[in-house]
């Protein structure tokens, strides 16, 4: 038999939050990288975002976004993400996809390869379109995800 390709299209958003007392996100290294643009190159960070239905951080939590985020452009604002997407409500319960690509975190409609998942997303492959819908000048950031990906059934 030959497999089928099975087409899921997702829309999540991501609550990055540096500022809260119990923070999601975990500074690797230090501030001294900053370059004439006031960005920083070579920071890395570990992450442990909510996943929400919606865009209020109160919004129904149904996962995290675990993983890496490392600062990689030299003359622009720009992240090198290695992130699980993992649910932990709903149909997709247990199962993850796994992005891996370089996010221009400064301009819209920002597109990125998803590169593998677990479960229902068993030997995913696809692409995610990211779009912030609030940031302030601490970091702090809601990013919501378009996100399409192909498995075998």
């Amino acid at each position: 038999m030959d497999p089928q390709n099975l087409i899921t299209l997702l829309i999540i958003l991501v609550s990055n939050i540096f500022t809260c007392v119990q923070s999601q996100t975990s500074d690797l290294t230090s501030w001294a990288n900053r370059n004439e643009t006031g960005k920083e190159f070579g920071g890395l960070w570990m992450v442990d975002d909510q996943l929400t239905e919606g865009p209020d951080p109160s919004s129904k939590l149904i996962g995290r976004a675990r993983g890496l985020y490392g600062s990689a452009g030299q003359t622009d604002f720009g992240l090198i993400m290695a992130l699980s997407y993992v649910f932990t409500d709903g149909v997709y319960d247990g199962s993850s996809f796994s992005l891996l690509s370089f996010n221009p975190v400064m301009k819209s409609g920002r597109e990125m390869a998803v590169v593998g998942g677990t479960g229902l997303f068993r030997l995913a492959r696809g692409y995610a379109v990211a779009n912030t819908y609030q940031a302030n000048a601490s970091g702090d950031a809601i990013v919501g995800y378009n996100v399409t990906i192909v498995t075998y059934v």
